[in-house]
C-alpha cells in the first residue's frame, strides 16, 4: 500500500536504487485496482497483460544499467479518447464500442519511448460531453472520496483512478475544464496546456479549437515530469505550435514566489460560490502572499458571457466533427431498409442523449439563417475574453480562481438539468476559449472533499504556472492526503 500513493519522482529513484521492481510496481497497482475497480469505476479497458509485458521490458533495460525516462516504469492510464494502436479506443460511446485504431496518438508514442507501463484506459463522457462522467454510455465513475458523488468529467476516470490508487498518473483532454475541473473534485493536481504545445494528433476530436490533452497527477512535480514527456512540436498536428520546451522541473524552484503580482478576478467569486470553497481559496491566497507574492483584485468583465459563447462555439464544432458517424465511414451501424433511414437509426442508437444534444444545438447555430446571429457573434465574444486576459496579463504574472464553484456533487443531482451540469465548468471555459494554461491544485477541502485552486497563465507560461502551483502544494499540505477508500467493504 505504502507504493500505491507515492508520487512517480519517488517511485523513479527506488526504481533506479533497485530497491522495487517494475514487475512488482505493476503487480502491485493492478492487484489494487482489482480491490477497488468494482467500486470506483475507472476503467473501460484493463489491459494487464501488456502492463506486465512493457514492466518486464523495464526490468531487462534496469538490468543493463540503462539510463531510464524518470517516467519509465510507472504505471498509467490514458483516457478512452486517445487513439492507441491495436487497442479498442471507445470514446465511452456506443457508437465506437469495438474501434480499434491503426495508429497511436502522438502523446502516446512519446509516453511508450519514455518507458510506459498501461494499465489501461479510462471512462468519461461520451465523446468528453459532460461534467460528471456520467454520460458514458457504460457506467457512471465514482468518486473516490465519497463513492455517492461524481468525479467531475469528462475526464472522471483519469482522475479517479489516480485518486484511487490504481495508477501514478494519467492524461486526460480538456475542452471546456474536463481536466482541472474532475482534477478539483478528486483532489489530484490537472493541467490544461496552451493550445498548440501538446500534440492532438490521435486525440478523438470534439472541439477542435478548444481540445487540449494533459496531466493529471498526485503532486506538481509529476505534472511536470509527464508534460515534459508529452510536450513538444510535433508536424502530424497543424495547430502544434514550433516552440522550445524549457526544462519544467528545474522552474519548480523552492517555493518562494518574492514580489510575484498575482491577479484575482472578482467574477469568479459570484455569490453562489460554496462558503468553503470560497474559504478554500482565500487560505490559499494567504499561503501566496506567505511565499511572497502580491496579490490584488482584478476584473474579467467578459467572463458571464463565456458560458453562452462556448456553448455555441463547442457544439457547433462537434456537429461538424462528429457527423463522420453516419454507419458509413466509422463506428457503429445498425441495419435498414434505404440509406437515410440508417443514417437516422445509426445515430439514434449510437449516441447518447447528451451527444445528440449537443449536436442538434451547434447544427442550428451554423444554420442558414442564424450563423451570423448565434455563431459569429460568439466567436466576436470570444475575442473580447481573449482581450480582457490580455489585458489582465499585462498588470500581472497569473490570475488566481477556484477551479469550481463548487465540490463534488452527488450522482444523479445535476444529470436531468443539464444547465446546471453546464454551470460546473464556469470557472475554467475561459481559459479554453482564450487558448491559455490552466492548472489545478489541490488547496484545501469542504466538508470533507478536495477544493482546487485554479493558476492560468499567458501563452506558454506552464513553466511559471507550475512554480506557483508548488508554492501551494508546499504551503497547504494536501499532497499525500487520499481517499480512505475501504477495500472489501460496501462502500
Amino acid at each position: 500500500m505504502d507504493l500505491l500513493f507515492r508520487p512517480a519522482h519517488e517511485l523513479h529513484r527506488l526504481l533506479r536504487r533497485r530497491e522495487v521492481g517494475a514487475r512488482e510496481l505493476a503487480e502491485a497497482f493492478l492487484a489494487r485496482l482489482d480491490a477497488v475497480e468494482d467500486k470506483v469505476k475507472a476503467f473501460v479497458t484493463v489491459t494487464r497483460k501488456l502492463a506486465l509485458e512493457q514492466a518486464a521490458a523495464i526490468e531487462v533495460r534496469l538490468a543493463r544499467g540503462e539510463e531510464l525516462s524518470p517516467l519509465a516504469g510507472l504505471p498509467l492510464a490514458l483516457k478512452d479518447n486517445l487513439c492507441t494502436r491495436g487497442l479498442r479506443t471507445t470514446c465511452s460511446s456506443r457508437m465506437l464500442a469495438e474501434w480499434v485504431p491503426p495508429y497511436s496518438a502522438t502523446v502516446v508514442e512519446r509516453l511508450a519511448e519514455a518507458g510506459m507501463v498501461l494499465v489501461g484506459k479510462t471512462n468519461m463522457d461520451e465523446f468528453a460531453m459532460g461534467s460528471s462522467t456520467e454520460n458514458s454510455a457504460f457506467f457512471p465513475t465514482r468518486n473516490p472520496w465519497d463513492l455517492e458523488r461524481v468525479p467531475g468529467g469528462s475526464s472522471g476516470g483519469s482522475a479517479a483512478a489516480v485518486a484511487a490508487g490504481e495508477v501514478v498518473y494519467a492524461l486526460g483532454s480538456d475542452t471546456g475544464g474536463s481536466i482541472r475541473q474532475p482534477a478539483s473534485f478528486c483532489g489530484v493536481v490537472g493541467l490544461k496546456p496552451t493550445y498548440g504545445l501538446v500534440s492532438r494528433y490521435g486525440l478523438v476530436a470534439f472541439a477542435s479549437s478548444l481540445d487540449q490533452i494533459g496531466p493529471l497527477t498526485r503532486d506538481v512535480t509529476d505534472c511536470a515530469l509527464v508534460l515534459q514527456a508529452i510536450a513538444g512540436h510535433d508536424p502530424r498536428d497543424s495547430t502544434s505550435a514550433p516552440v522550445p520546451v524549457p526544462d519544467y522541473v528545474a522552474a519548480l524552484g523552492d517555493g518562494r514566489l518574492a514580489g510575484l503580482k498575482i491577479g484575482v478576478p472578482k467574477e469568479y467569486f459570484p455569490p453562489g460560490i460554496e462558503p468553503g470553497v470560497r474559504q478554500a481559496v482565500e487560505r490559499a491566497l494567504g499561503y501566496l502572499e506567505e511565499a511572497g507574492a502580491r496579490c490584488e483584485e482584478t476584473s474579467l468583465p467578459h467572463t458571464p458571457y463565456a458560458l453562452p459563447a462556448y456553448y455555441l462555439v463547442a457544439p457547433a464544432e462537434a456537429s461538424s466533427n462528429l457527423a463522420r458517424y453516419d454507419g458509413v465511414q466509422y463506428g457503429y451501424r445498425t441495419e435498414a431498409e434505404d440509406l437515410r433511414q440508417m443514417y437516422r437509426r445509426t445515430r439514434r442508437l449510437g449516441f447518447g442523449a447528451e451527444v445528440k444534444r449537443r449536436i442538434m444545438l451547434g447544427t442550428y447555430a451554423l444554420s442558414a439563417g442564424y450563423y451570423d446571429a448565434y455563431y459569429l457573434k460568439a466567436l466576436k465574444v470570444r475575442r473580447l475574453i481573449k482581450e480582457d486576459f490580455d489585458r489582465a496579463f499585462g498588470r500581472f504574472a497569473v490570475l488566481v480562481t477556484p477551479t469550481s464553484p463548487t465540490v463534488a456533487f452527488r450522482l444523479g443531482e445535476k444529470i436531468a438539468d443539464p444547465l446546471a451540469m453546464y454551470l460546473s465548468d464556469l470557472f475554467t471555459i475561459p481559459v479554453n476559449m482564450a487558448g491559455l494554461p490552466g492548472l489545478s491544485v489541490p488547496c484545501g477541502f469542504s466538508n470533507g472533499l478536495p477544493v482546487g485552486l485554479q493558476i492560468i497563465g499567458p501563452p506558454f507560461s506552464e513553466a511559471l504556472l507550475l512554480r506557483v502551483g508548488y508554492a501551494v502544494e508546499q504551503a497547504a499540505g494536501c499532497a499525500g492526503r487520499w481517499p480512505a477508500l475501504e477495500v472489501g467493504s460496501d462502500g
